[in-house]
């Protein structure tokens, strides 16, 4: 059973991805980025542990007939990658009608790989890069970051959501 360190929960965004989400942030992120949305999140140290049966506890606390799905961010959720597959796997098998969205600092060719990019539906990429920041974007903070739909990508070419 592995640990996670989880910083917070939000039971309805409409930033995090489309419709109603809730949103679970972890804690830590290696990279620093300058201009970081969520600075109190970098420190790996802070935090809650929680194990996955925890966490899908404390998502079913927070369900509410307006969530439209689950988004995952922090911090960097897969600095954690190993316990964020068990939880996922756990969600899938809970809700399987809701899209699951993860937020990280790494590209998607870093990532591809991974076992736990398996039960994840989008997959927000890349740093953070403040000279790149532009508030008109949706779900993302900065024109380098990509709305990846994971899916899709893994059979082949990357290929990346198109919002009205």
């Amino acid at each position: 059973m592995r640990i996670i360190k989880i910083s917070g929960i939000i039971k309805e965004s409409v930033v995090d991805g489309p419709g109603f989400r809730l949103v679970i942030f972890t804690q830590g992120c290696p990279r620093h980025c300058r201009g970081c949305h969520n600075p109190d999140l970098i420190p790996a140290g802070g935090g809650r542990e929680m194990t996955a049966g925890e966490v899908l506890q404390l998502i079913k606390q927070n369900i509410s007939p307006l969530t439209g799905g689950i988004t995952f961010s922090g911090g960097d959720p897969l600095m954690q990658a190993d316990a964020l597959l068990e939880i996922l796997r756990l969600v899938r098998e809970e809700y399987p009608q809701y899209s699951i969205w993860v937020y990280t600092g790494y590209t998607f060719e870093e990532v591809k790989t991974w076992p736990v990019l398996q039960y994840i539906d989008v997959l927000v990429d890349g740093p953070y890069e403040e000279d790149q920041r532009d508030i008109s974007l949706a779900f993302r903070g900065s024109l380098n970051q990509r709305l990846i739909d994971v899916p899709a990508s893994l059979t082949g070419e990357i290929r990346c959501l198109t919002l009205p």
